[in-house]
């Protein structure tokens, strides 16, 4: 397990995200699209099409990590707005 600091925010973004993207295409789609910088703390979450897959995306302070989640059965929900939670 991967301990996370409080008050950092998760930001899920809505829809589906190519997953062949990679950490440096992922960081720049928050800087662009998000407008956000994401070397500041929070956690990016993005959906793969299918809904059984997410990346995540999290600077820690001293690198940057990407991390997958690939779930067996079932699938993601993708919610309305990419807002923090």
């Amino acid at each position: 397990m991967i301990p996370i600091p409080s008050g950092v925010r998760v930001w899920i973004a809505t829809g589906h995200t190519d997953m062949r993207r990679g950490m440096r295409s992922l960081a720049l789609t928050v800087q662009e699209i998000l407008k956000r910088d994401p070397h500041a703390g929070d956690l990016y979450i993005f959906r793969g099409r299918r809904g059984d897959l997410v990346k995540i995306l999290w600077h820690d302070g001293l690198g940057m990590s990407l991390y997958t989640k690939r779930l067996d059965r079932g699938k993601f929900i993708s919610y309305g707005l990419c807002q923090p939670f």
